[in-house]
C-alpha cells in the first residue's frame, strides 16, 4: 500500500498532460505579466493594515526588520520555487512540484493545503475590500442596509453583498481569459504601487527622528500557551520569547508574513506562460524583490512620521497622514488599498483555480472539472464552481479568526516545496533546469527550517484548525483520490515502486 500513495508522477507525463487540447490552458502571459501578477496579489491588506498592527503590538519601529526577516523566508523558498515552476511548467504549484518528487499522497495534502489556503485569502481580502468600498459610500452619503453590510440586521440577517459581488465579478474576468487578468490587474497594480510611493515620497517630508527612539523597544513577556513557540522554545532553551525585543521581531515577522502571501501564486501560472523556463524564476523573484523593497521602506517612514504606540491598528497608512494634519492622503490611501485589494482577490482565486484544475486531470478530483472552456480556453468549470462558493462564503461569514490558516497553508507549501527540491536533485539528476536553486541542500534546508520558525510562532488554535482541515483530507483521498487517480488507473506510466530507470529517474 505504501507503493501506491508515494507514487510519482513522471515529469515527462505532466508536461505531455498539458498538451491535450481539451485540457491543455491557452499560453499568453509573459515575464511582465507574471512580475506583475506577482506584485498585483502581494500588496494588498498586509501592507496597508498590518504595518500598525506589528508595530504597535510587537516590533516598535523595528518592524522593518521583521518585513526583512519574512521577505528572507519568502526569498528562499522562491528559489526553490522558482527551479520547480521552471523545470516542471505545469499548473497546480506546490502540488505538481510535490507529485513529481513526493509522490501522491503528500502531493494531495500540498493541494488541499492549497485549495483552503487560497479559498479563505480570497475571502478574507473580499470582506476587508467590501470594508473599504462602504466606508467609501459612506463618506460619500450612499448608506447600504445593516442585512447587506455584513452584519446582522434587526432580522439576525446578515450579508455581505459587495464581498459576495466582488468575487462573482472577478469569475467572470477569469473564464473569459488570463490575459484579460493580466491586463485587468496591470491597470490595478499601478494604481496600487503609485498609493504605496505617494505614501513613501510624501512620508519623508514628515519623519521625526525622535519617532525612533527606541528602535528596538524593551522587551515584553509573552503569554504562556499564546503560540507554539513559546513553550517548546523555554522547553529547548529554559527561556521565553517576547513581544517587542529582538524575539518581538521574529514574532512580528510571523504576522507581517501574510503580506507576502501570493508570489507562490504566480507558479500556478506556470502553465500559461509563453516561455516559463526563462519567466518563471523573473516573475517570481522580481516580484518579491519589488515588494520586500516597497515594504521595508513604508514601515521605516510610517513609523517615523508617528511614535509607534500612537500607531492604528486598522488603517496605520491613512491616520498617520490625518494624525499630522493631511486628511487628503488619507482619503487617496483608502481608496488606492480598496483599488488594490481587488488584485490580490482576483490572483488568489486564479492560483485557486489552477491547483483545482491540475488535482482533477490527474484524477484525484473529478475529471469534470479538467475540461477547459472550447473559446477561451480556461478551467471555466473549477472557476464558477469555486467563485461560486467563495461569494457565498465571504457574504455569509466573518472569517477573521481563520485568518491565520493561510499563513500555516503557504508555510507548509513551502516546506513540501523546499524538500521536494532536493529529492528531485537526486531522483532525476538528469531533467534540464534552465534556473538551478543555488546551494543545494544548504538552502533548501534553511528554508525548511525557517518556515517552520515561523509556523512555531502561529497561535496553537491555527495549528488545531489547520490539523481539522488536513484529516478531512485524508478522508477524501482514501475514499475518492486513491481508486480514481489516473495513476491508479494505469493511464499513466510512472508507478514509484522505487525502481530507479537507468537514466536516474523514479518510474
Amino acid at each position: 500500500m505504501s507503493s501506491t500513495l508515494f507514487r510519482t508522477k513522471r515529469v515527462e507525463q505532466s508536461i505531455r498532460d498539458t498538451e491535450e487540447p481539451e485540457h491543455a490552458l491557452k499560453k499568453s502571459l509573459s515575464a511582465l505579466d507574471l512580475t506583475v501578477f506577482g506584485v498585483g496579489v502581494i500588496i494588498g491588506t498586509g501592507i496597508f493594515v498590518l504595518t500598525g498592527t506589528v508595530a504597535k503590538n510587537n516590533a516598535g519601529p523595528a518592524v522593518a526588520l521583521a518585513f526583512v526577516v519574512a521577505g528572507v523566508v519568502c526569498a528562499l523558498a522562491a528559489l526553490c520555487y522558482a527551479e520547480f515552476a521552471s523545470t516542471v511548467p505545469v499548473a497546480g504549484s506546490a502540488y505538481t512540484f510535490a507529485y513529481a518528487s513526493l509522490g501522491e499522497l503528500p502531493a494531495w495534502i500540498i493541494g488541499w493545503d492549497l485549495v483552503l489556503e487560497f479559498a479563505l485569502g480570497t475571502a478574507v481580502v473580499a470582506v476587508g475590500w467590501s470594508g473599504y468600498i462602504a466606508s467609501l459610500l459612506d463618506n460619500a452619503g450612499w448608506h447600504l442596509p445593516e442585512a447587506l453590510s455584513g452584519r446582522d440586521g434587526a432580522d439576525g440577517f446578515g450579508f455581505d453583498i459587495l464581498a459576495a459581488a466582488l468575487v462573482l465579478v472577478l469569475t467572470g474576468i477569469l473564464v473569459l481569459g488570463t490575459k484579460l487578468s493580466a491586463r485587468v490587474t496591470s491597470i490595478v497594480v499601478a494604481i496600487k504601487v503609485t498609493v504605496v510611493l505617494v505614501v513613501i515620497i510624501a512620508g519623508a517630508f514628515f519623519i521625526k527622528g525622535d519617532n525612533y527612539d527606541p528602535f528596538i523597544p524593551k522587551s515584553q513577556a509573552v503569554e504562556a500557551g499564546g503560540s507554539l513557540q513559546a513553550p517548546l522554545i523555554q522547553l529547548m532553551f529554559g527561556w521565553a520569547p517576547s513581544n517587542f525585543g529582538v524575539m518581538g521581531i521574529f514574532t512580528a515577522a510571523s504576522v507581517v508574513f501574510f503580506a507576502f502571501i501570493g508570489f507562490d501564486v504566480v507558479a500556478t501560472a506556470a502553465e500559461e506562460t509563453r516561455n516559463p523556463q526563462r519567466d518563471m524564476p523573473r516573475g517570481i523573484l522580481g516580484s518579491l524583490l519589488i515588494c520586500t523593497t516597497l515594504y521595508v521602506a513604508v514601515s521605516i517612514v510610517v513609523t517615523g512620521m508617528q511614535k509607534y504606540t500612537d500607531l492604528s491598528v486598522t488603517a496605520p497608512l491613512a491616520d498617520a497622514f490625518k494624525a499630522i494634519g493631511h486628511p487628503w492622503y488619507a482619503g487617496f490611501i483608502s481608496f488606492g488599498a480598496a483599488v488594490g485589494l481587488t488584485t490580490v482577490c482576483m490572483i488568489l482565486l486564479l492560483g485557486q483555480t489552477r491547483v483545482f484544475f491540475a488535482m482533477s486531470r490527474d484524477g484525484l478530483l473529478p475529471r469534470f472539472f479538467s475540461h477547459v472552456h472550447p473559446r477561451f480556453k480556461t478551467p471555466h468549470r473549477p472557476t464558477i464552481l469555486l467563485g461560486v462558493i467563495i461569494a457565498i462564503v465571504a457574504g455569509f461569514t466573518p472569517l477573521s479568526e481563520l485568518a491565520e490558516l493561510v499563513n500555516i497553508g503557504t508555510l507548509f507549501a513551502f516546506v513540501v516545496v523546499a524538500i521536494g527540491v532536493i529529492i528531485l536533485r537526486r531522483t532525476r539528476p538528469d531533467l534540464p533546469r534552465s534556473f538551478r536553486t543555488p546551494w543545494v541542500p544548504v538552502l533548501p534546508i534553511l528554508s525548511v527550517l525557517a518556515s517552520l520558525w515561523l509556523m512555531l510562532n502561529l497561535p496553537t488554535e491555527t495549528w488545531l484548525r489547520f490539523a481539522g482541515w488536513m484529516v478531512v483530507g485524508f478522508v477524501v483521498y482514501f475514499l475518492y483520490g486513491r481508486t480514481h487517480s489516473r495513476l491508479a488507473k494505469g493511464e499513466e506510466t510512472a508507478v514509484g515502486q522505487g525502481v530507479r530507470p537507468p537514466n536516474g529517474g523514479v518510474e
